[in-house]
């Protein structure tokens, strides 16, 4: 047999040999991300809810904004957040 044509069978008889991969652990890691997504996106969503309601209760409304708008950025993080990551693994919502 020639050169070329044993090294084209060896080449091809490792190809067949691979195992295969075993990525539970990466969607296992997401899972957890995406959760640590959804309790921060609500921490921060329900701590600007509560900081804006004590501006606002006590008269300060233009003090208030910043909490509406960490808010809004806790609601972000809690719907947009842990849908990116989950659509990165196919998890469904």
């Amino acid at each position: 047999m020639s050169a070329p044509g044993l090294l084209f069978l060896t080449s091809s008889l490792l190809a067949h040999a691979q195992g295969t991969m075993d990525f539970s652990g990466a969607t296992t890691l997401m899972q957890t991300f995406k959760t640590f997504a959804m309790y921060a996106g609500a921490v921060i969503c329900l701590g600007g809810l509560i900081f804006a309601g004590i501006r606002m209760m006590s008269g300060r409304l233009s003090e208030a904004v910043p909490g509406l708008f960490g808010a809004l950025f806790g609601a972000g993080v809690l719907g947009w957040g842990a849908g990116w990551i989950g659509s990165l693994t196919g998890q469904s919502m």
